[in-house]
């Protein structure tokens, strides 16, 4: 444990806070911030989500670059075989799909299994890394918040969750049209064939199916944000083990053990993710009279 980084560590208490608040810009130094706040920008958020869109980017460039079908690296077979499986239930659930829906579930399931992924690390390495280099630079290793996980932030996945919300009702507008779209409000779930009842249930098809559309990117964000927050909320309790010296085997176990387990974890959200948005969209395509 580096002098820089012992403050932060001496209260387990201060120890959990430390590590989940956010290198932010537009708050005083680990000050909490709100749920929604638009003046606050979270750059560890933005710099982990961007810097794993390139890897991914960069090695599927790389890859494809060098194809061989006589040959294939042992990249390309684990590409190929993630391609192949996103396309399987692609055609499973949404066999008509367009050309963006293959991509579309490719990134979402490769990209958030890599931020996911972050969470395997070592809790205390990147921010005991960024506290020696905040105080080198000068600054209060107190105050070297960071964040390495994008998926433990509201921000990340309510981001990806609106940007599905946003397709899908550009699909359901694609197919329906939009006057098609917006009265399908008032003639689902109920449907009758009597224009009073029709009238009467109007309101309470427009609530109902309100709610259905609200709960989709709510769901998706709420889903993913609570499964990756609880597993590493879980690691940093496992880490406080090495406050007693006589625990530290204990923590080698637990730690190991649930970083088997949270294997499992972050592949299966990053596939329901995935696949929750082929199924939104599939259902979204549907004309009118199926909906």
């Amino acid at each position: 444990m580096s002098e820089a980084n012992a403050p932060a560590i001496s209260n387990p208490v201060e120890y959990i806070q430390h590590h989940l608040t956010n290198w932010s810009i537009g708050t005083e130094h680990g000050e909490a911030v709100k749920i929604i706040d638009f003046s606050v920008f979270h750059v560890d958020v933005f710099l982990f989500s961007v810097l794993l869109a390139g890897l991914f980017a960069y090695i599927a460039w790389k890859v494809g670059k060098n194809l061989s079908a006589d040959t294939p690296s042992g990249t390309q077979n684990v590409i190929e075989t993630v391609v192949e499986f996103v396309n399987q239930q692609i055609q499973d659930i949404f066999p008509n799909a367009d050309r963006l829906v293959g991509p579309l579930a490719l990134t979402i399931f490769v990209w958030v299994f890599l931020m996911n992924a972050m969470d395997l690390l070592p809790v205390d390495l990147i921010p005991a890394l960024w506290s020696g280099l905040y105080g080198l630079f000068g600054g209060d290793p107190h105050h070297a918040y960071i964040k390495v996980v994008p998926t433990t932030n509201l921000d990340t996945t309510f981001a990806l969750a609106l940007t599905v919300f946003a397709l899908i009702i550009y699909y359901n507008i694609k197919s329906k049209g939009l006057v098609g779209y917006l009265t399908s409000f008032f003639f689902h779930p109920f449907s009758a064939k009597n224009i009073v009842v029709k009238i009467i249930l109007a309101p309470i098809n427009f609530l109902m199916t309100l709610i259905e559309e609200v709960a989709k990117p709510v769901s998706l964000g709420l889903r993913l944000f609570g499964n990756m927050f609880a597993g590493e909320l879980l690691f940093l309790l496992i880490a406080l083990l090495a406050f007693s010296v006589w625990a530290m085997p204990a923590q080698i176990v637990l730690g190991s053990l649930w970083a088997i387990f949270h294997i499992l974890v972050i592949t299966l959200q990053a596939f329901i993710f995935m696949l929750l948005t082929v199924v939104y969209l599939g259902l979204a395509s549907q004309h009118g009279e199926h909906h």
